[in-house]
């Protein structure tokens, strides 16, 4: 049997994708989303493929809820792709003894998606572990994590030092996107630690290619 006519299209929006952003294919999560789910997966190309960060940007304060995370809803949204969340609970003797809540920003049939732009690295432990939790309930079936990649540390030397609003003191903006916020070297590490569990998740990082200069 060939591959269907919707796979071979999404294959082909993906390798534009991978030509644009750094890829890391976790567990068999880019052959999942190509043979699975590949008009989810066609629909989420077109978003990054569409997807470019100015400069202003970058500057603006605002951590993950900056212009950059809004810029995606808007697009992801109308497609139908909504917050889901999860409610779990291990009950033992008529009793409740664990009682966990998980969310997702971006899910649609059994794929997720998610951005983390310049969090706390310790947000990538939670998003991982919500993967695992959906994933190990058979709400989802694969995943999709975005963030930064580390090359763009090149774009942020370039700008040079800001005020910070809070301090009012001189702060580089390298700095403001340092070391223990969420970016792709701190996502592998926990991937290859097993934190997602069995959820095949596909890691891709925002690289210089999506910055207009």
């Amino acid at each position: 049997m060939g591959i269907s006519r919707s796979s071979a299209r999404a294959s082909k929006k993906l390798d534009e994708v991978l030509k644009a952003y750094e890829c890391h294919d976790h567990q068999h999560a880019i052959a999942i989303l190509t043979i699975d789910y590949p008009d989810l997966l066609s629909e989420i190309c077109d978003v990054l493929l569409a997807f470019r960060i100015s400069i202003d940007f970058i500057k603006k304060a605002g951590g993950n809820e900056s212009e950059i995370p809004k810029a995606l809803s808007r697009q992801l949204r109308p497609l139908g792709w909504k917050e889901q969340k999860l409610d779990v609970e291990l009950k033992a003797g008529g009793q409740t003894r664990i009682s966990d809540t998980h969310k997702i920003d971006y899910v649609k049939g059994k794929v997720a998606f998610d951005l983390e732009w310049n969090s706390k690295d310790q947000t990538f432990d939670r998003d991982l572990y919500a993967f695992r939790a959906f994933f190990d309930y058979g709400e989802i079936a694969v995943a999709i994590l975005l963030t930064r990649a580390t090359s763009l540390n090149e774009i942020f030397k370039k700008l040079g030092t800001y005020t910070d609003p809070a301090t009012k003191k001189q702060k580089t903006y390298l700095a403001k996107y340092g070391a223990s916020t969420t970016h792709m070297d701190q996502l592998l590490r926990r991937l290859r630690a097993g934190r997602s569990g069995g959820c095949p998740v596909l890691a891709l990082g925002i690289t210089p290619k999506q910055i207009d200069t």
